[in-house]
């Protein structure tokens, strides 16, 4: 079961500002991501569970976190149906993000007090996440909507949490553009930790990444 509550995993994802998304079946591979965004001072790992068996991958990942990197906030995303919510829920995820929004997952998820972020595309969704109980609602794909749709929905309803997943660079103009709109948070995967990370295993260079992103957004917020 979950080790944090709903409302402190959507307070960590307020004050970091961000969410590093990821997935590999190399469960080993993924030990040293995981420790490497630790070290580079995130305190949330979105796990992608997109491929074959990634259940078992999670599954270590999860024990590890527990185990080796204290204050550690493992949840899960790519799901589909509550069947897999709650398995994954079993299993530790902290969290459930899905590409759509999903009104069983949702259900599931607040039935045992789990912090839902359902992707949406609309204001009519996003309202109704919100009358679901999401605190956080994932703008998905980011790229298509960009920080102008943020900023447009801010206006009527500046209670409104956004994170944005898809087109978020850790670049500080593309950050800046983003958190100015007014998102909570944001969500980013290949653009931070790449393909060429993984394959050359440069983990201290992952490090630096996500600890000068973070320190980026911050500037940004405090400016």
């Amino acid at each position: 079961m979950a080790k944090y509550s709903r409302i402190e995993v959507a307070l960590a994802m307020e004050d970091t500002g961000m969410v590093p998304l990821f997935y590999h079946p190399d469960v080993e591979l993924g030990k040293k991501v995981l420790k490497a965004c630790y070290e580079g001072g995130s305190r949330l790992m979105e796990f992608t569970a997109r491929g074959d068996f990634a259940f078992e991958s999670f599954l270590e990942l999860s024990k590890y976190a527990l185990q080796e990197l204290p204050g550690m906030i493992m949840g899960v995303g790519s799901i589909t149906d509550a069947a897999a919510a709650s398995m994954f829920i079993q299993m530790g995820a902290n969290f459930v993000v899905t590409p759509s929004l999903r009104e069983d997952i949702a259900i599931t998820c607040n039935r045992k007090k789990i912090l839902y972020l359902p992707g949406c595309g609309s204001l009519t969704e996003i309202n109704r996440a919100e009358e679901l109980g999401c605190e956080i609602v994932k703008l998905f794909p980011g790229s298509v909507y960009a920080p102008g749709f943020v900023k447009a929905i801010k206006g009527p309803q500046p209670w409104t949490k956004v994170m944005p997943t898809g087109g978020v660079d850790i670049n500080e103009e593309n950050l800046r553009e983003w958190f100015k709109a007014g998102v909570t948070c944001v969500g980013i995967g290949s653009k931070l930790i790449s393909k060429e990370i993984l394959e050359s295993g440069d983990f201290d260079s992952l490090r630096e990444r996500v600890k000068i992103s973070l320190a980026t957004i911050t500037k940004i917020r405090n400016a």
